[in-house]
């Protein structure tokens, strides 16, 4: 039978190691030991409790080694057993193990059994085949029933563990996708923006090249990173909403209202660069005067609430110019945060009378395994002549 001596220790049960395992089975001879004592006494037949201690625990230990020898040797072979190999191999080897443990417990006590002293080995061996093989051919079968049954339960852990290990690197993927998806985007209406800038005013074009190029080196200093700093986000979208002055040469107003308690907290890397950039395409472009834009973060009830409001023309002007096709950005938020937290997330889009529409994420509060640094004692805020 094939066999395996490198099995991993981290398959291996707690009750297989092999201090618990033997000690369970020498605990299990001492109770049939004194099953067997009281049964004596009761029949008023006096033997030593002591001799019968040690017949029982001897011959239970002798099928704890049994059984670790056949775990850490025969495993493979025994979960792989079809229906042939176990009447072939198996059935064969049941015979023979129990013969051996009952030859070697023979052997270890030459005065059993009482009253015989005067017995051959072959004469007490063949007295205790006759009256306990079948015991023993049940312990075998036992263990081989157990055993089996650990191997299905490692085999579906595994294949549950694969299962999720694979739906998680598929999730890992698809925010991978969904992330990259808005770095042409932007740059595409960045550099829209230059370029109409490079005719009127060069050095405005300049600045905001620079400006990019800051934005751009964040984002490779990131790396692959899903979840990233409330605080690290809102500095790139500074960084962006400094573009957007130079574009809109002061007729837009900005604010950022950050709660000290939630700077640290993690967010979706990009996610609200998304959200501001949909709100100046869709909503303060269209804005005919004075536009404005703000940004807000609190704790919420144990949350994490975030608001970006803006002037505009309503959802439903937006949403008709746009052909009734949810927009990039929009489309993008949901489905990075259905993938990155399920059900324990909301985010929602509403609309004022006056044409203000306002997007609300409630994310769940988390924060970095280990700070490292600590958070401003000053309210975190940028303001430019908010009306």
């Amino acid at each position: 039978m094939k066999t395996d001596s490198t099995r991993p220790i981290a398959e291996q049960p707690a009750f297989m190691r092999p201090v618990v395992f033997l000690g369970g089975w020498v605990a299990l001879g001492a109770l049939f030991a004194l099953q067997e004592y009281v049964g004596a006494r009761s029949w008023n037949y006096h033997v030593s409790f002591t001799t019968i201690l040690l017949a029982w625990s001897v011959h239970f230990f002798l099928w704890g080694l049994i059984c670790q020898f056949i775990w850490w040797k025969l495993w493979d072979s025994l979960q792989s057993a079809d229906l042939k190999s176990i009447f072939t191999r198996v059935v064969p080897l049941s015979i023979a193990v129990s013969v051996l443990e009952d030859a070697v417990w023979v052997a270890c006590f030459p005065n059993l059994p009482l009253h015989h002293g005067t017995w051959s080995y072959l004469q007490r061996l063949k007295y205790y085949l006759d009256s306990e093989l079948v015991d023993n051919l049940v312990i075998f079968w036992v263990v081989f029933l157990l055993f089996r049954g650990i191997g299905y339960y490692q085999k579906y852990r595994e294949k549950e563990n694969a299962a999720v290990r694979l739906e998680s690197e598929l999730t890992k993927a698809r925010l991978q996708a969904l992330r990259m998806q808005l770095h042409p985007h932007f740059l595409f209406n960045t550099m829209n923006s230059i370029s109409c800038l490079m005719r009127t005013d060069v050095d405005a074009a300049d600045r905001m090249l620079e400006q990019m190029c800051s934005m751009l080196r964040m984002t490779l200093d990131r790396g692959e990173a899903q979840l990233i700093g409330l605080k690290e986000e809102i500095e790139f979208i500074q960084l962006y909403l400094s573009i957007q002055k130079e574009r809109f040469r002061g007729i837009v107003h900005h604010y950022v209202a950050i709660e000290p308690e939630v700077l640290d907290a993690l967010v979706p890397a990009l996610i609200l660069q998304s959200l501001v950039e949909n709100a100046y395409v869709h909503g303060v472009a269209k804005t005919v005067g004075e536009a404005f834009l703000g940004i807000e973060a609190q704790q919420q009830d144990g949350k994490l609430r975030i608001c970006i409001r803006n002037s505009g023309q309503g959802l439903s002007k937006s949403c008709s110019d746009s052909k009734g096709r949810d927009r990039v950005g929009v489309a993008n938020v949901r489905t990075r945060l259905e993938l990155q937290y399920g059900s324990s997330q909301q985010f929602s889009l509403s609309e004022f009378p006056d044409g203000e529409v306002q997007a609300t994420l409630l994310l769940p509060l988390e924060f970095p395994v280990s700070q490292t640094e600590q958070v401003a004692s000053y309210v975190y805020g940028y303001q430019d002549d908010y009306r």
